[in-house]
């Protein structure tokens, strides 16, 4: 079943995500592995049913830049398979823009390969603020992030 996460494997959704719901300790969780990692991005992939994150999991970026990410393959791999095993679905991808933008910049858009919420991290007045995109053709629309106790 790892295929649905490889090559031309679209999410289960027929039409874009409109709202991701995650809760407060899943926010806490990627705010402190980002803020570890600056000023280098930071990425990993958010698993659940639906709309709603059950499990943040942490990727290492292999790029190891300020300003770009690639999600090492075997950690991606790994993740897939805890995400299978476990009976969850692929929601979302986050990742960090320490420098900014606050949106998904043009390099996110070109190589987006799953349709599935991308959620940046960047800061903004001293905190670090999540913003939630979703990409396809070559297009990114902004998706609410209702953020639940």
């Amino acid at each position: 079943m790892l295929r649905r996460y490889v090559g031309d494997w679209r999410s289960s959704f027929d039409k874009m995500i409109p709202q991701l719901t995650l809760n407060r300790e899943h926010v806490q969780e990627i705010v402190a592995y980002v803020n570890v990692h600056a000023p280098l991005e930071a990425c990993g992939l958010l698993a659940g049913k639906n709309d709603r994150v059950e499990k943040v999991l942490f990727v290492q970026n292999q790029a190891q830049s300020p300003v770009r990410f690639v999600m090492d393959p075997l950690g991606q791999l790994n993740a897939f398979e805890w995400i299978e095993s476990n009976g969850l679905d692929l929601l979302g991808i986050f990742h960090s823009h320490p420098a900014g933008p606050e949106t998904a910049s043009p390099t996110d858009i070109a190589e987006a390969a799953y349709e599935v919420v991308h959620v940046i991290c960047s800061p903004k007045e001293g905190q670090w603020k999540l913003r939630g995109f979703w990409i396809e053709n070559g297009r990114s629309t902004e998706v609410t992030l209702q953020i639940v106790e």
